[in-house]
């Protein structure tokens, strides 16, 4: 099930993955002056929230379905094989890209202050096999963005349950759940007008639809996070454990 994570055009920061292209990142690499440096830069010197947004790359969040670490070089060749696929090229609207160019991606990933990308973990399967690498329990990801240079508060969500025996478990919910604890306070859900199934998981965690583009045949859905839905977040999440990460130190418990 793809969940908060459909096409949009040049103009949004939310879905990098959905229109880079490899001529995109071989500019990056390159150093070549792009949207996104640019974006990232200016996000650096006016939002505080960036540095919340980086937090994640010492940190790693233990709940009952899954396990999110952060995405580094061991999960890229997982990830580049993902991407693959024709359904997922379809799905974010990509172009594959390269090994290459996708190392190189999650350099920028990684560096980057607007953005928080966990790597999604099926937990039963990495606590039930002592030594089990994490690229093998691998089975999407979630990722949050400052969306807003105006409002450093509001953040698009997107989460990917790639692996297909995976989907319609709740590992998508939970994995969205531990991220809306990130600090921010208005969360936004892009999502295809056709899928039924990521749009009722939103509002089952109360986004409401405020908008529809027939451009892009998607729905936006926003959470605001008053005291009483933070309270809510706070039951929903009190099973979820913060521990600190190390590039392939994660062991199970």
């Amino acid at each position: 099930m793809w969940e908060g994570r459909q096409p949009v055009g040049p103009g949004s920061v939310a879905g990098w993955r959905r229109w880079i292209t490899p001529s995109a990142v071989d500019d990056f690499v390159g150093g070549g002056k792009n949207f996104w440096s640019l974006y990232s830069l200016e996000c650096l010197e006016g939002k505080n929230n960036a540095a919340t947004m980086r937090l994640n790359q010492n940190t790693m969040l233990l709940g009952k379905k899954v396990v999110l670490v952060p995405y580094t070089s061991e999960h890229v060749p997982r990830y580049h094989e993902w991407m693959k696929s024709e359904e997922l090229q379809r799905l974010t609207a990509s172009e594959p890209l390269t090994l290459e160019q996708e190392y190189a991606m999650q350099r920028s990933w990684r560096e980057d202050a607007d953005k928080c990308t966990f790597v999604v973990l099926d937990a039963e399967k990495w606590q039930a096999q002592p030594g089990a690498t994490e690229e093998s329990c691998m089975v999407g990801d979630v990722n949050l963005f400052l969306t807003d240079l105006e409002d450093p508060t509001l953040g698009e969500i997107e989460v990917m349950i790639a692996e297909p025996s995976c989907r319609g478990k709740g590992l998508g919910t939970e994995a969205v759940l531990a991220m809306l604890s990130y600090g921010l306070t208005k969360f936004e859900a892009k999502i295809g007008q056709g899928n039924e199934p990521s749009i009722r998981m939103f509002q089952k965690l109360h986004f409401e639809q405020v908008a529809a583009s027939s451009v892009f045949q998607e729905v936006t859905l926003r959470l605001t996070v008053s005291e009483s839905e933070h309270r809510w977040l706070l039951e929903q999440t009190s099973h979820v454990e913060e521990k600190p990460y190390r590039d392939g130190s994660a062991e199970p418990c």
